[in-house]
């Protein structure tokens, strides 16, 4: 079987023509834009632009005019526009691209969000075993999608990236557990506990690598932590599929806290 090591695999961005490799787009946590120079500062109207293709890949220069300027003229929206793409062309590495009316970022600038749903999508549609070369867990906590950026096209991205990365999370505990990695499916698991703290199927996630350990008692204690947390919280009773999972109290009353 494949082992799977908790290090830090860097992704290789696509080359450039000149040999070198391209910019990098990161959207999770901080906006930050990386050339082969360094960080790049990109003012703010310039970062919405790099962003909006950055999870759109390609769109008219009307539709991402009028999505990063809601709120103006269509005149005025497509001088902000003009405005920020030709301060973006001005760099020494360009980043955008357009293909006549279509914007695009630049051949060989690579996004996090791309690596991360590459890497996320082929966690939750693997079936029943690792491949030969799998995820390093650095890959699925990369932090929030542009915390305090409050537009709609962004809103509905970072919660579909949000579900994304929990579904990814228990599918890899899971994977990892049926390998014998009990402690990095530990660790899978609680990532995703911590993100979603009333989740059930994180905390499944959780109270099954215990049970594939044969520690019953930290799935005990577990259980009742998750049932005391929805009680309190939401007045709320763990599921049947949840309970069941510890047989033993199927046909028992709940027991107490341990």
């Amino acid at each position: 079987m494949a082992q799977y090591e908790l290090t830090t695999r860097p992704r290789v961005s696509r080359a450039t023509a000149s040999g070198q490799a391209g910019p990098r787009l990161r959207l999770f946590g901080v906006f930050r834009l990386e050339c082969v120079d360094g960080a790049r500062d990109v003012p703010v109207n310039e970062q919405r632009l790099l962003a909006y293709l950055g999870l759109h890949k390609r769109a008219s220069r009307t539709v991402v005019a009028g999505a990063l300027w809601p709120d103006v003229t269509e005149e005025r929206a497509h001088g902000s526009l003009r405005t920020a793409l030709w301060r973006l062309r001005r760099a020494r590495q360009p980043v955008v691209g357009s293909d006549g009316d279509t914007l695009c970022l630049a051949d060989g600038v690579s996004v996090d969000v791309d690596a991360f749903t590459e890497v996320a999508l082929g966690l939750v549609t693997s079936g029943h075993a690792l491949g030969d070369d799998p995820p390093s867990l650095d890959l699925l906590d990369g932090g929030e999608l542009l915390p305090g950026w409050d537009e709609e096209w962004i809103l509905f991205e970072r919660e579909r990236l949000r579900q994304l990365r929990l579904h990814s999370l228990e599918s890899l505990s899971a994977l990892l557990a049926g390998n014998g990695q009990y402690a990095l499916a530990l660790e899978a698991a609680l990532m995703c506990v911590t993100i979603e703290p009333l989740r059930e199927s994180a905390h499944r996630a959780l109270v099954a690598v215990h049970l594939a350990e044969n520690n019953v008692v930290e799935a005990i204690r577990r259980y009742e932590a998750f049932r005391r947390l929805l009680d309190e919280d939401l007045g709320l009773e763990p599921s049947a599929q949840f309970t069941g999972m510890l047989p033993r109290w199927g046909s028992q009353p709940r027991p107490g806290a341990l």
